[in-house]
């Protein structure tokens, strides 16, 4: 049981407030990740339209155009990052989340290769890299957002939710994607089917920035605000030069867990469908339906295991996600390779073993790093690490099994990334229960010992 060891701060919200800061934060998710679903089960009919030719060599294409939105996000992070702790987090939000939806949203209006010729796949590109580069600030400061506003003793459940908002966003993209493909057939999929969900973006985004906009700052950074205030400071200090010069520690650490978090995140999210179909030898729709199942089935985890770490912490759950997927990977993806009913089955334990990661990404990485430069420390960490292992993922595991010819690259390669987790996750401090106030790393004495005086000026002590 992880004691708290601080008190929140007097500016609390309401259970009403806190809801509205959940559906705020994840709903910048849910449209992130809506993205990746179409895109993921879309590939072949993306592929088919903007890059013609040999149907192997253009899903590779359409995968690594996939993959450069990832190689943005570090540019993302970098930007956003050092304005969300500047200036505050929802402005940055309520801009970042119309960006990225706007992009998706542009990418259903390309017109295809046999139209425009060489402008087709230089276009997508170009919309990639925008969801990319907004991207690389909205799941940092939305988890900032989420973390900052909820309580400490609630942080993992509250936080769980927006990885409600991962998975719903991903399915809903695939359920959509996978309807269309049934109702309209593979025809008129190809010739414009495929285009109608990426026109659903722009209400979501739409969404998104209202209910961003309407909230306050999240109670944490306004008690920096009014901290710096009374000290005569203009503003927060927290710049990339103050991250990394100060905090290269910490991002080395989350750096390690993202390597883990992310490769079997999009290994198995947005290789899955390539990975069945083409490997496998499962049919379309089967390929399409083994992860549908499996997401819904941890969007029903999660919650519980939010809630978990609450009581237990955050690293005893990501340690037994490591080890699981360390010991099982091999022997599931064997399972998965029997056929229909082992791929559902391994795929849903693969899941199990995976959530606990997921479940407990807003509650641990946002407070790995003080107020000052959360933001922009978590954008940074987060995307650098993202853009090298995560959205290269697929990729790499498509180029790999090509090359060799052997079926179980993914589990591999989920293993090595599993290790180096393993690794950074020695160096984590706890920090279930524990404050996110204050201008020092949480769950330290030296941030325990600020938090007594911060809440002594409050009351007038001083």
């Amino acid at each position: 049981m992880t004691s708290t060891t601080a008190t929140a701060p007097s500016s609390a919200p309401s259970p009403k407030v806190l809801k509205r800061a959940i559906g705020a934060s994840a709903v910048g998710n849910a449209t992130e990740w809506f993205d990746y679903g179409i895109y993921a089960y879309g590939v072949s009919y993306i592929s088919a339209a903007f890059f013609p030719g040999d149907t192997q060599q253009a899903t590779l294409f359409a995968l690594a155009t996939f993959a450069i939105s990832f190689l943005v996000r570090p540019f993302g992070g970098l930007f956003w990052g050092p304005l969300g702790d500047r200036f505050g987090r929802k402005a940055i939000l309520a801009l970042t989340i119309l960006l990225m939806s706007g992009s998706t949203f542009a990418i259903g209006l390309v017109p295809s290769h046999e139209a425009i010729g060489l402008w087709a796949p230089a276009l997508l590109v170009v919309l990639r890299m925008v969801q990319g580069f907004s991207t690389g600030g909205e799941y940092g400061g939305a988890a900032t957002f989420m973390a900052e506003y909820a309580p400490d003793e609630r942080r993992g459940l509250c936080g769980s939710f927006l990885e409600m908002g991962t998975l719903g966003g991903f399915s809903l993209g695939a359920l959509l994607m996978l309807g269309f493909s049934v109702a309209l057939g593979d025809e008129a999929m190809h010739a414009w089917g495929w285009r109608i969900p990426f026109f659903i973006a722009a209400p979501m985004g739409f969404i998104g920035m209202y209910l961003r906009s309407h909230m306050k700052e999240t109670p944490v950074f306004r008690e920096a605000e009014a901290v710096l205030e009374r000290q005569d400071e203009t503003g927060h200090q927290g710049s990339v030069r103050d991250v990394i010069a100060e905090y290269r520690r910490p991002l080395f650490v989350l750096g390690g867990l993202v390597v883990a978090l992310n490769v079997v995140n999009y290994t198995l999210l947005s290789f899955a469908p390539t990975y069945f179909a083409n490997t496998l030898g499962l049919s379309t729709e089967e390929a399409l339906i083994v992860p549908i199942i499996g997401m819904l089935f941890m969007m029903v985890l999660l919650p519980f295991i939010g809630h978990l770490s609450d009581k237990v912490g955050r690293k005893p759950v990501w340690w037994f996600s490591l080890v699981g997927l360390f010991l099982l990977s091999v022997p599931l993806f064997h399972l998965m390779a029997s056929g229909l009913a082992g791929a559902i089955v391994g795929y849903a334990l693969l899941g199990l073993l995976y959530a606990p990661q997921l479940a407990t990404i807003s509650a641990t990485f946002p407070a790995m790093f003080p107020t000052h430069v959360r933001f922009a420390g978590f954008a940074i960490a987060y995307n650098v690490s993202t853009s090298l292992f995560g959205g290269t993922a697929p990729a790499i595991n498509d180029w790999l099994i090509a090359r060799t010819g052997d079926s179980l690259v993914p589990a591999y390669y989920m293993m090595a990334a599993c290790a180096v987790g393993a690794l950074a996750l020695r160096h984590v401090v706890e920090t279930a229960g524990h404050s996110l106030r204050g201008s020092e790393i949480p769950g330290t004495r030296a941030s325990v010992e600020e938090l007594q005086e911060l809440d002594v000026q409050a009351a007038g002590g001083d």
